[in-house]
């Protein structure tokens, strides 16, 4: 096998994978979604500790 001149392991030129919109929507969608599961578990807990308070009906 010959070795192309100039190209070697990884010192290649970068090349931009995805562009920066993408790359904003993406974070932008993760941080949604961290802050709604954030919000489910604080509901789950208050709504569990409500329920805690109330006793069971005789």
């Amino acid at each position: 096998m010959i070795r192309a001149s100039g190209t070697v392991g990884f010192q290649g030129r970068s090349v931009i994978a995805a562009s920066s919109r993408l790359t904003h929507a993406v974070a932008a969608s993760l941080a949604i979604a961290a802050l709604s599961l954030c919000l489910i578990v604080t509901l789950t807990v208050l709504s569990t500790k409500a329920t805690m308070a109330m006793g069971l009906p005789v």
